[in-house]
C-alpha cells in the first residue's frame, strides 16, 4: 500500500494531462459538447487513488503506533535503568520522545509519531554550486486535503455538466478547471518552497482565467484583475519568507526546516534566531492574508463571485483560499516559533484571524447578492481558522477546514442551484418562497446553513467547538485572564461570530426560500445532476463532523477507539510533539455555550424578520443603526481606502506627470517637427521648385519657342534664300578650321 504515497507525483499529474487534453483536442478530436467527460474521469480517477492514499497512510499509523507502543516500554526500562530513552529506542537525534506522552493523552487515541513519506529526485535544477531536487511530501495532513480537493472537484466538475452546458467557452472551462486541480493538488504535496510557490502561483493564474471567464463584461474583468493584483501584494511576502528561511536553514526542504526547528526545541540541534523566524511568519502571514482573504487583503474574494458559480464554490471551499491555511499548518513549527504562540495571550496570527473572522461577518449582513454574503462568510470562516492556528489549536483548524470545505461547496452550489431556476439572478430580493418550488436545494441548504452556523450535531458544532476550546485553553502550563482562559480576546471573537454566523445565515434562508416569490419566470427544481451533487455535500455536512469525535461522546457506545480522527491520523505529531503541542481536554460547557449563541443568533433573526417584512427595518427607523449599515454597505471604506487614496494618491500624481509630458514634452516634439516639415516644404516649393526648377524649366522653353520663332522667318520657300544661307555657313566653317588649324 506504501506505493501509492511513494508515488504520489500521480495525482496532480492526472489532472495535468486532463487540462492539456481538454485544451488542444477539445473542439477537433473530443468534441466540445463531450469534454466535461475527460474532466470528470480525470478527477474520478485521482479521487480513487487519493482514497487509497487515505487508506495507505492510516495503515502506516496503525503500524507506527504499534511499533512505538512496544518502544516505549523498551523506553521505559531504560530509563528506569539510568539510560537515555530516545537511545533505548535507537531514536537518536530523531524527534521521538517514546516514554513520553505526545500530547494526546488518554484522549487521544494511541500513540504515533509517524514521520513523512519522501519522494523525491535530485538535480531539479542548481544554483551557485547548490543542487535542489522535486519531489512529494505525504503525510496525514496532505492526505487530508486530498480528500477535500478531489472530493469537491469532482462534484464540482460533475455539477458543472448542466451549470455551464452550452457556454461558449465550455472547452476552456472545463481545461482550467482541471488544471485548477491539478495546481491545488501539487501545491499540498510540495516537498519543498520552491514547490510550494510554484503551486502557489499555478492556484492564482487559474483563479484569474476562471473569474474572468465571462470577460466581455467589464466587471468580471476588473474582478479577475483585483484577484490577480490584490495577491501579487501578498506574494511578496511569500518570497520574502522563502529567502529568510533559505538564509537560516540553507535548505528549502519543508521536511528539513521543521525537522530543526523541533530538534531546537529538545535542545539536540543549534536553535535559530528567533528574530528571523520573526520576520519569517510576519512575511509569510501577508502571503496568507492575500491568498486566504484575511484583513487587510480580503477585498479580492468578494469580488470573485464574478466567475461561475461552481468555479466560487471550488475556490471557497478547497482550493486556493485555504492554501494558505494550509501553509500555516505545514510550516506550523516556523510560526509557533516565531510568534511565540502559547506563551502569551495574544500574537499577530491570532488577532488577524479573529478580527478577520469579526468583520467578514459583519459585511455578510449588508449584502443583498446570495454570493457575496457566503463569500462574506467564507473570510469569516477562514479568519476562524487563522485564529485557531493562532492560539496553537492545529488539529482544530484543520478540521474546520475539512467540515467548512463539504457544507461551503453545498452552499454555494445551492445558490447556483437558486439562480439556475430563478431567472440567472443572486438578488435576494427577486427571490423568495423557493422551499415550495426547490425542495430539494432548500434542505440541502438548510441542513448546510445548520452546520455552518454550528448547530449540534452538525459538522460545524464539532470542529467549531475545538477552536473556542483552543482559544480558552490555550498551551498546557500558559496562564489564563479569569474565566475567559489564555486567549479571552480571541473566545470574545470566537463567541460574537458563531452568533453573527448563525444570524446572517438565518436572514438569507428568510429572503431566498421564505415568503413569496418576487422574482421572474417560474421557478422550479434543478435536475438531478445539480441536486444529487448537493444531497452527498449535504450528508457530509452532518456526518463529518464524526471524522474528530471526543472520546467522552464515543464512550457510552464503546467505539472510543473511534474518537479523534484527524488529530491521529492527520496531525504531523512528527513535528508538532516536538515543539510541544499540546490538546486540551473537552469542555461540556463551552461547547453549550457556542450551541447556544448559534441558537440565540437563529432566534433572534427570525424573529426580527417575522414581525419586521421591510428589507430595512430598524435601519429606516434608527439613525445610528441606519449610520452602521451603511458603513458596513461600503465595506468598511476599505475599497475607498485602496482604490481612491492608496492607489490614487499614487495613479493620479503619475497619470498628471504623465499628461503633462505628453502635452508639453512629446506634443510639443510631434508639433515643432509638424511645423519645421511644413515650413521647410513651403520654402522648397517656392525657391526650389517655383523658383529655380521651374524657372529654368520655363526659360528653356521660352528659349526654344524664340529659337523656332526666329528660324521660321527663314522658311521662305525660295530656294536662292536656302543657298546663300549654305553657302555662307560653309564659309563661315571654312574660316574657322582656317584659323584653327
Amino acid at each position: 500500500m506504501d506505493w501509492i504515497l511513494e508515488n504520489a507525483f500521480l495525482i496532480p499529474l492526472i489532472p495535468a494531462v486532463s487540462f492539456l487534453v481538454i485544451l488542444l483536442g477539445g473542439r477537433s478530436v473530443i468534441g466540445a459538447e463531450r469534454v466535461h467527460k475527460v474532466g470528470i474521469t480525470a478527477v474520478g480517477i485521482v479521487w480513487v487513488l487519493s482514497m487509497l492514499a487515505a487508506v495507505s497512510w492510516i495503515t502506516r499509523v496503525e503500524d507506527s503506533t504499534s511499533y512505538k507502543s512496544d518502544d516505549a516500554e523498551h523506553a521505559q526500562i531504560a530509563v528506569n535503568e539510568g539510560l537515555s530513552a530516545a537511545s533505548a529506542g535507537g531514536l537518536d537525534g530523531e524527534l521521538h520522545l517514546a516514554a513520553e506522552d505526545d500530547g494526546h493523552g488518554a484522549d487521544g487515541g494511541g500513540y504515533a509519531t509517524t514521520e513523512p513519506v519522501i519522494s523525491e529526485v535530485d538535480g531539479w535544477w542548481s544554483s551557485s554550486g547548490v543542487d535542489f531536487a522535486v519531489g512529494t511530501l505525504v503525510d496525514g495532513q496532505t492526505v487530508l486535503l486530498l480528500i477535500v480537493v478531489t472530493s469537491i472537484s469532482l462534484l464540482v466538475h460533475i455539477y458543472s455538466s448542466e451549470y455551464v452546458k452550452g457556454d461558449r467557452r465550455f472547452v476552456h472551462y472545463y481545461a482550467f478547471l482541471s488544471l485548477f486541480t491539478a495546481s491545488m493538488l501539487f501545491f499540498v504535496m510540495a516537498q519543498n518552497l520552491v514547490q510550494m510557490i510554484v503551486g502557489w502561483e499555478l492556484v492564482g493564474v487559474c483563479s484569474f482565467a476562471l473569474i474572468g471567464h465571462w470577460w466581455e463584461e467589464r466587471p468580471n474583468t476588473d474582478a479577475a484583475l483585483k484577484a490577480f493584483l490584490t495577491n501579487r501584494v501578498g506574494d511578496i511576502g511569500l518570497l520574502v519568507g522563502v529567502i529568510i528561511l533559505f538564509g537560516t536553514f540553507e535548505t528549502f526542504s519543508i521536511d528539513e526546516i521543521n525537522t530543526k526547528i523541533g530538534l531546537a526545541s529538545q535542545g539536540s540541534g543549534p536553535h535559530p534566531e528567533h528574530f528571523a523566524l520573526l520576520m519569517a511568519s510576519i512575511a509569510l502571514m501577508a502571503a496568507v492574508c492575500s491568498k486566504s482573504g484575511q484583513f487587510p487583503l480580503h477585498t479580492w474574494l468578494p469580488d470573485a463571485m464574478a466567475g461561475p458559480t461552481p468555479v466560487s464554490a471550488l475556490i471557497h471551499a478547497a482550493t486556493m483560499v485555504v492554501a494558505g491555511v494550509f501553509m500555516i499548518g505545514r510550516l506550523y513549527p516556523v510560526f509557533f516559533e516565531g510568534f511565540s504562540i502559547g506563551t502569551s495571550s495574544i500574537n499577530l496570527m491570532a488577532f488577524i484571524g479573529g478580527f478577520t473572522a469579526l468583520i467578514g461577518a459583519g459585511l455578510a449582513f449588508a449584502q443583498w447578492d446570495i454570493k457575496k454574503v457566503l463569500a462574506y462568510s467564507t473570510v469569516s470562516q477562514l479568519g476562524y481558522m487563522v485564529m485557531a492556528l493562532g492560539v496553537g489549536a492545529w488539529t482544530a483548524a484543520m478540521f474546520h477546514l475539512f467540515t467548512h470545505a463539504f457544507f461551503k461547496a453545498c452552499l454555494f452550489l445551492g445558490a447556483g442551484s437558486v439562480s439556475h431556476a430563478a431567472h440567472h439572478t443572486f438578488d435576494m430580493r427577486e427571490m423568495g418562497g423557493l422551499r415550495k418550488h426547490m425542495p430539494h436545494t432548500y434542505k440541502t441548504f438548510v441542513i448546510s446553513t445548520l452546520a455552518l452556523a454550528g448547530v449540534f450535531p452538525f459538522a460545524g458544532f464539532w470542529s467549531k467547538d475545538e477552536i473556542l476550546l483552543g482559544a480558552y485553553e490555550g498551551q498546557e502550563g500558559a496562564g489564563s485572564f479569569l474565566f475567559l482562559g489564555q486567549y479571552p480576546l480571541m473566545l470574545i471573537f470566537g463567541c460574537v461570530v458563531a452568533l453573527m454566523t448563525a444570524a446572517y445565515m438565518t436572514r438569507v434562508i428568510w429572503y431566498t426560500f421564505w415568503g413569496e416569490y418576487r422574482g421572474h419566470g417560474h421557478p422550479h427544481e434543478s435536475p438531478k445532476v445539480m441536486t444529487v451533487p448537493l444531497w452527498i455535500l449535504a450528508v457530509m455536512a452532518v456526518v463529518a463532523g464524526a471524522f474528530n469525535l471526543p472520546t467522552p461522546v464515543l464512550e457510552w457506545a464503546g467505539l472510543e477507539g473511534l474518537a479523534h480522527l484527524v488529530q491521529t491520523y492527520a496531525e504531523p505529531t512528527h513535528y508538532l510533539n516536538a515543539i510541544g503541542l499540546s490538546h486540551p481536554p473537552p469542555s461540556f460547557w463551552l461547547a453549550l455555550v457556542g450551541l447556544g449563541l448559534a441558537l440565540a443568533g437563529i432566534a433572534i433573526t427570525f424573529m426580527y424578520f417575522w414581525r419586521n417584512a421591510g428589507p430595512h427595518g430598524l435601519t429606516e427607523r434608527n439613525r445610528y443603526a441606519k449610520a452602521g449599515y451603511t458603513f458596513l454597505e461600503q465595506k468598511y471604506y476599505l475599497d475607498h481606502l485602496y482604490t481612491d487614496i492608496v492607489v490614487g494618491s499614487i495613479k493620479r500624481p503619475i497619470a498628471r506627470a504623465a499628461n503633462w509630458f505628453n502635452d508639453n514634452v512629446i506634443d510639443k516634439v510631434v508639433n515643432t517637427a509638424g511645423e519645421g516639415a511644413r515650413d521647410s516644404g513651403r520654402w522648397i516649393y517656392r525657391w526650389i521648385d517655383q523658383g529655380t526648377i521651374d524657372n529654368t524649366v520655363n526659360a528653356l522653353g521660352t528659349g526654344a519657342d524664340s529659337g523656332g520663332q526666329g528660324l521660321r522667318v527663314m522658311q521662305t520657300g525660295k530656294v536662292q534664300n536656302y543657298g546663300s544661307l549654305l553657302f555662307g555657313t560653309a564659309a563661315v566653317v571654312a574660316i574657322v578650321f582656317v584659323i584653327v588649324l
